[in-house]
């Protein structure tokens, strides 16, 4: 089941903000971070964390992908 952050790359440039600055305000790894850009799974601590800091819902940083969707 494939995933998407790009709700949450478009979220931060609405805030402004970069992805350091996420890192560094949510307490997440650089290693999450580097998943979250290769559309991978990361635990569901480090996105609670990331919608603490930005206080926000989980539906509105990630969704989940048809796969076929994502072989395009």
């Amino acid at each position: 089941m494939p995933v998407s952050y790009d709700k949450l790359w478009k979220m931060l440039i609405d805030k402004k903000m970069n992805r350091t600055e996420l890192k560094d305000a949510a307490g997440i790894s650089f290693n999450v971070l580097a998943k979250m850009g290769r559309d991978e799974f990361v635990s569901m601590e480090s996105l609670h964390k990331i919608c603490k800091t930005l206080s926000c819902n989980i539906g509105e940083i990630v969704e989940f992908t048809d796969e076929e969707q994502s072989r395009q």
